[in-house]
């Protein structure tokens, strides 16, 4: 069994870009544990289905056929034969999966699915709760945080360079909603793990967050 870092926080506070950069730094596989909620939240749009309808979005996501595999260095997934990438981060996904991964039933099929990842050997995973639901054994927890505007102006460039056209304050408010809901819901809630290392990246650079995970994993070695 391989390594399992765990780096958990907020909507846009760094979290896959630094995990990007140290599963690169270590060799390890790089999993995006949001997108397996997205991709429950897709599978369900495409298939017509209220994302707020808790029992039809489970009916969806148990009759898919899912299947799990590691390309370019990340794990990734396919639905129905299909591997959504940028459907994922489309709007409609974006506003709706807050709701879908508030489901009990849907966390544990998305926990259930990311612990089976370790077969694939050591992993760098992002989320919100990958240190106290997924690998809360792991000796390699940090909690990623930054403040709420620097947080929402890095969310307001990422999505201006992917041409979408929403202003800054629209993001603040989308921050806060989905801010609100992951601290607060009953299943799992966004809250740093015992044990996890807090780091404040405001004013850091994303080589010297990078680092600084990686020095504390090589140090725990």
């Amino acid at each position: 069994m391989g390594k399992a870092i765990a780096i958990d926080g907020p909507s846009a506070s760094g979290k896959s870009t630094v995990s990007k950069g140290v599963a690169a730094v270590l060799g390890f596989i790089y999993v995006d544990s949001g997108a397996l909620y997205r991709g429950v939240t897709w599978q369900a749009i495409r298939k017509g289905v209220d994302t707020k309808d808790a029992k039809a979005v489970l009916e969806t996501m148990h009759s898919a056929d899912w299947d799990f595999f590691v390309q370019d260095g990340a794990a990734v997934f396919s639905i129905d034969g299909d591997v959504p990438v940028q459907e994922l981060r489309e709007k409609n996904v974006r506003e709706a999966v807050a709701n879908v991964a508030s489901v009990p039933e849907v966390r544990k099929f998305v926990v259930d699915s990311l612990q089976s990842l370790a077969n694939f050997g050591s992993l760098v995973m992002e989320g919100r709760d990958i240190g106290t639901v997924v690998f809360p054994d792991s000796p390699y927890k940090f909690y990623l945080d930054a403040d709420p505007e620097e947080r929402a102006m890095r969310r307001y460039r990422e999505l201006v360079a992917a041409g979408e056209d929403e202003k800054a304050h629209e993001v603040m408010d989308s921050l806060k909603k989905r801010d609100q809901i992951d601290t607060t819901r009953k299943a799992d809630p966004l809250t740093v793990a015992p044990g996890a290392q807090k780091i404040d990246s405001t004013s850091m650079t994303l080589e010297e967050v990078i680092d600084l995970v990686v020095g504390k994993v090589r140090g725990n070695v």
